[in-house]
């Protein structure tokens, strides 16, 4: 399966082949999940492959429901109890900025990520509450990125477009359905009749929250396989999901101007506080490549700034400097903890020092609980700021 979507398809790296291969084997054990991953395929511009990956994932998933534009209240009545694995193209159209009122869509996308978040509406001619299963795995694909909230719980494939060197197979439906038919075919033979054992599997994972949830059916399917695919699994989500987390830092504005304040206090050693008109401001707006000379088209001010750093809980305060200069300014101690939740400093390195080797103390952790069965047929087995 993974040589076969590669042939149709150049995907961005390794990683995101292997998590592409691994969310389509998860779709075959849905019913058994707990969480139902999304797959969102974005790309800058048309011509990225984005549509073409969802052509794959249609002959290739469990009960595929191929959509453009869809309604909620279409897929609230195609979700039920056996639900299909839904692909959605040209997503951009549902969820850009000339879409209109979709929320209703937005959060059925959002509920159906995990199991038992029905969305009741009235329905009937007695208009009686009715309670709608929302959750289904979904793979939507679009330019752009999608909405935070779906992002947050989709495996993240950033397609480009080829290079003059890459080269794929047509895909053609007289020879590439059949073949794709009967990997699915050997891929659902094999992992159906294991979704008892996939419905206790508790998985080791590397990241936590709802990373974890959304990779877990991955890492579940890997783990089932055997060989190098748990290794490989496990490789693909710590580099996807930091990847993400690098790149919501560099388009978040928030998360970019608290990186920037401590830029500024670090350069100022070790003073208390930085007076926003005079130290903070003309810092950051001389910065190139920074985008607060150009915010709001006449630049970065001390409101905006106050307005910026609200959310955090940073407000500025009279503060009386060294030389007897009274202004406002902002304390160091009140960015300690914006800091560490959403831009900590990177990991010092470790010394080059050689160190005595410890004794392991305490008994190793416990493998994951019960027996995994042998592979697919063919193959092998911080502190609070001072107020």
């Amino acid at each position: 399966m993974r040589a076969a979507i590669g042939r149709y398809v150049v995907l961005p790296s390794d990683e995101a082949l292997t998590a592409v291969t691994l969310w389509v084997a998860a779709s075959h054990i849905q019913p058994a999940l707990q969480h139902a991953p999304r797959l969102a395929v974005v790309g800058p511009t048309k011509g990225c492959g984005k549509s073409r990956v969802l052509d794959v994932l249609h002959e290739t998933v469990s009960r595929p429901m191929m959509t453009v534009n869809t309604s909620p209240a279409v897929v609230f009545r195609i979700i039920g109890k056996n639900p299909p694995t839904l692909l959605v193209d040209e997503a951009d159209t549902i969820f850009g900025p000339k879409a209109g009122d979709k929320e209703d869509l937005r959060g059925l996308l959002n509920a159906g990520h995990q199991r038992n978040r029905p969305a009741w509406r009235i329905s009937g001619p007695e208009h009686k509450p009715t309670a709608f299963p929302t959750f289904a795995v979904a793979a939507l694909a679009g330019i752009g990125d999608l909405p935070d909230t779906i992002m947050d719980r989709a495996i993240v494939i950033r397609m480009q477009k080829r290079k003059p060197g890459e080269r794929i197979s047509p895909f053609r439906s007289r020879y590439s359905v059949p073949e794709l038919h009967a990997l699915r075919d050997r891929l659902a033979a094999w992992l159906v009749p294991l979704r008892g054992t996939v419905a206790g599997s508790v998985p080791e994972m590397p990241v936590e929250d709802r990373a974890a949830d959304t990779w877990e059916p991955l890492v579940i399917v890997a783990d089932l396989a055997g060989g190098p695919w748990p290794a490989r699994a496990r490789a693909a989500c710590l580099a996807m999901t930091r990847n993400e987390v690098v790149q919501d830092e560099q388009t978040t504005l928030k998360t970019r101007l608290l990186r920037d304040i401590r830029r500024v206090f670090d350069q100022e050693g070790s003073k208390e506080a930085c007076a926003a008109r005079t130290s903070l401001l003309p810092v950051l707006i001389q910065d190139a490549e920074a985008p607060w000379a150009e915010y709001r088209t006449k630049g970065l001010n001390a409101y905006h700034l106050a307005n910026l750093l609200r959310d955090f809980g940073i407000s500025p305060a009279n503060y009386r400097f060294e030389n007897g200069r009274q202004a406002k300014a902002n304390a160091r101690n009140q960015f300690v903890d914006a800091w560490a939740r959403y831009c900590p400093a990177p990991a010092p390195s470790a010394p080059t020092a050689e160190v005595p080797a410890r004794p392991t103390q305490g008994r190793p952790p416990a493998p994951p609980s019960g027996t995994l069965p042998t592979g697919p047929p063919g193959g092998p087995a911080g502190p609070r700021p001072t107020r």
